[in-house]
């Protein structure tokens, strides 16, 4: 079995689970926090195209955590399956992008980088917190309203590979080299409507520059695994259980299953 994800509550228990995630919560926060974005106006800068930092960090993560996780699906130590891929709902997810847009260029923040300003004592994303938690609780108490059109245009787990019927390996270096250009359409932007100043090219700017590309196209050379090069990795271990036939899945993960409104459960007896 592919050692990702990791089952953390198995291997450390619920404490060392929790101390992981308070770890990556904090780094988050941290890299939050030195990138600006607890600065109202620069997040609103963004909607101007004088100051582009968002724009840069976030593709940033995005193409990352991309290049990464489809190079460890294709060299067999995650398997992507088992990562959680949030569902499409198109135009409940259109409608909610408007409206997140514009609360975002008046208020100035998204309900993660207010929680960054009130973390730094910041007036205006403490008011600006407690109008999204109002917002939750008006949406709770009204979305039975609307929840024909909050469940309509529902197309399940739906990624750009499914949508644009490309290989994974295409998709991840169209994506990388988009971002790319994006960074550089940025940076022009910056000079024209922001008079920033153009950024030194720095070797360490280019090698992380380089380390994308080629990560990139190591996706696309090495292709992700088929069902048949899987069961291969699985084969040793699991056909012995086949054999002898062991159970196959833990009680505590077919009660999970039952009570997952996503999946359809059926249990044979053969």
């Amino acid at each position: 079995m592919p050692p990702f994800p990791l089952p953390l509550d198995a291997m450390i228990g619920h404490y060392g689970a929790y101390a992981v995630y308070l770890a990556i919560g904090f780094a988050f926060g941290y890299v939050l926090e030195i990138s600006g974005f607890a600065i109202s106006t620069r997040l609103a800068a963004q909607f101007y195209l004088k100051d582009m930092t968002v724009l840069k960090v976030m593709f940033t993560a995005i193409i990352v955590a991309m290049v990464l996780i489809f190079f460890s699906t294709a060299i067999g130590l995650l398997d992507f399956n088992l990562v959680w891929v949030n569902t499409t709902y198109l135009w409940p997810g259109i409608v909610g992008g408007l409206i997140m847009g514009v609360g975002f260029i008046v208020g100035g923040f998204c309900p993660g980088t207010s929680l960054v300003s009130v973390a730094t004592l910041k007036i205006d994303g403490m008011f600006f917190a407690l109008g999204t938690l109002f917002g939750i609780f008006i949406f709770g108490e009204t979305v039975h309203l609307i929840e024909e059109f909050w469940n309509s245009s529902y197309y399940g787990r739906l990624t750009l590979m499914d949508w644009l019927n490309l290989p994974t390996g295409v998709v991840v270096l169209g994506v990388v080299l988009m971002a790319l250009a994006m960074f550089w359409a940025g940076e022009k932007l910056e000079q024209h409507f922001g008079g920033i100043e153009k950024p030194r090219r720095t070797w360490g700017r280019y090698a992380g520059i380089g380390a994308l590309v080629a990560g990139a196209l190591l996706v696309v050379l090495l292709g992700q695994p088929t069902t048949e090069a899987k069961w291969a990795r699985l084969a040793p271990e699991k056909e012995a259980l086949l054999e002898a036939r062991a159970v196959q899945i833990h009680p505590g993960e077919l009660l999970a299953s039952l009570a997952d409104d996503q999946l359809q459960v059926v249990m044979l007896d053969v």
